[in-house]
C-alpha cells in the first residue's frame, strides 16, 4: 500500500487554501511571544507594509536563528542566576516551569530588563 502525505498551507486571514509558491509563513516576535502565520502573497505584502514603519524605526535584537555558541537556550542552562530568572519571569507574566530549561524568549527578555 502506498501512502501520500499532502502538505497544505491555509491563509490565516481569509482560509482559502494557497497552492504552491501562492504563499509563505512568516515567523514575527511581539511582547517576547514568538508567533508564526501562513498568509497569502497579498496579505503578505500588507503585513510586511503594516511593520514597516516600526521595523524601521526599531533596532535588531538578535538573530532568530542565534548562533551556537552564543545560544540563549545553552547558556540559560549553565546560567548561576536560573532562580533570579524563574522568579522575574513569574513577576513579569511569564510562564516557566521550576524545573527544567527556561526558553530563550524568557532568558532574552530578563537580560533586556537587567
Amino acid at each position: 500500500m502506498a501512502r501520500r502525505i499532502v502538505h497544505q498551507l491555509v491563509d490565516d486571514i481569509d482560509g482559502t487554501l494557497l497552492e504552491v509558491g501562492d504563499g509563505e509563513t512568516i515567523h514575527f516576535s511581539v511582547g517576547g511571544t514568538a508567533y508564526e502565520i501562513d498568509l497569502n502573497n497579498e496579505h503578505a505584502e500588507e503585513f510586511r507594509a503594516a511593520l514597516a514603519p516600526y521595523i524601521q524605526a526599531g533596532r535588531r535584537a538578535g538573530s532568530a536563528g542565534g548562533g551556537r555558541s552564543a545560544s540563549p537556550r545553552r547558556s540559560a542552562s549553565r546560567n548561576s542566576d536560573t532562580a533570579a530568572i524563574r522568579e522575574w519571569a513569574g513577576a513579569n507574566g511569564y510562564k516557566v516551569s521550576e524545573r527544567g530549561r527556561i526558553s530563550a524568549e524568557v532568558v532574552e527578555a530578563y537580560r533586556a530588563a537587567h
